[in-house]
Formats: C-alpha cells, structure tokens, sequence
C-alpha cells in the first residue's frame, strides 16, 4: 500500500518505518547504558513500542492504561484519563523504570503519567521515558526519542486503519 506524501502537517509511517523507529530507540537507550529493571509502556499507543524493548532487553513489562485522544475514532484530544491499577507480572513497580509511548504530544499525558507513577510506586527509584516521536510543543522532554518533528504533524501511524474497520467491512474485504 502507498502511502501519501509526508509533510508539515501530516507525516505517514508505513509499518517497516515504525518497526525501525521502535528499534532505533532500543539501540539508543543501549548505548546510553542506562540499566532499567521493568518496561511500562501506555496503552495503547506504546504497547507494541514496550512489546518489542520487553523482548529485546528482556525485561518484565507492565502496562497503564492512559488516554486522552479516545474521541472521534482517537482524532480529538479529550481530558486525560489514567487507569487506577498497573497491569503487570511482579508484585511491584520498583527499581529503575522505563517509561516508553509511541510520542509525546502536548507533554501532558507523560507528565502527569511519570507524577501519578512517583505517587503511586515508593519503590521506583529512578523514572526515564522513551517515545518514537518527540514534538516541539511539547512541554516535557523524554530522556529518549527518535525523531524530533519540529513541525508537530499528525502522525498518521500503519495501526491507525483499524480505528474504524468493524468486523462486517473485515469480512467483506477478507472476502469471508
């Protein structure tokens, strides 16, 4: 499938692109020898980013759910919701923990993301984030990220066509 052409405003990310950013960070926070304990990723733009560093590194992975775009099929900043409970293996949230998405955006969800976990989890004694995608109105700045987008685009990413395919059109283009 062709995508269109990225610009100011919209940039396209095909999934071979995607699969490289999210492997482009793990190299980055490799190389910034930065030992980490647990993975907590945000559901759900940065599950599969805390999928694929859960496995490289080999590290637990946690989960949180945290959302603001969950309007017009996730098109529309709404206000941010954070889940009360981390889902995750260990009895606890402690130690050194990595804090990854697929971008910060206004800095509002990785902000008070990081202030609930600090609250939350007296155990974690060191908090660093990584994301694919840093925007330059952002007001927090991720310890790791990929590509800096000064232009703040909408990130137009290859998951985003099952926002709106239900079962029935599924059916019908899987011919079933």
């Amino acid at each position: 499938m062709t995508l269109p052409q990225s610009t100011d405003k919209d940039l396209w990310v095909n999934w071979d692109a995607y699969n490289g950013l999210i492997e482009k960070l793990a190299l980055q926070i490799h190389q910034a020898s930065w030992q980490f304990d647990q993975i907590l990723c945000l559901a759900r733009g940065g599950l599969r980013v805390g999928d694929v560093l859960s496995r490289i590194f080999d590290k637990p992975l946690a989960i949180l759910i945290a959302s603001s775009y969950r309007d017009d099929s996730g098109t529309t900043q709404s206000e941010l919701g954070i889940a009360r409970f981390v889902t995750m293996m260990s009895e606890q949230l402690e130690g050194r923990v990595l804090v990854v998405d697929d971008m910060v955006d206004s800095g509002v969800t990785l902000e008070r993301v990081c202030q609930h976990l600090k609250a939350q989890f007296q155990g974690i004694s060191e908090l660093k984030s990584g994301v694919l995608w840093f925007k330059a109105h952002s007001s927090i700045k991720p310890d790791f990220y990929v590509e800096y987008l000064e232009t703040n685009p909408w990130i137009h990413q290859p998951f985003e066509r099952y926002d709106t395919l239900r079962p029935a059109a599924l059916a019908k283009f899987l011919g079933d």
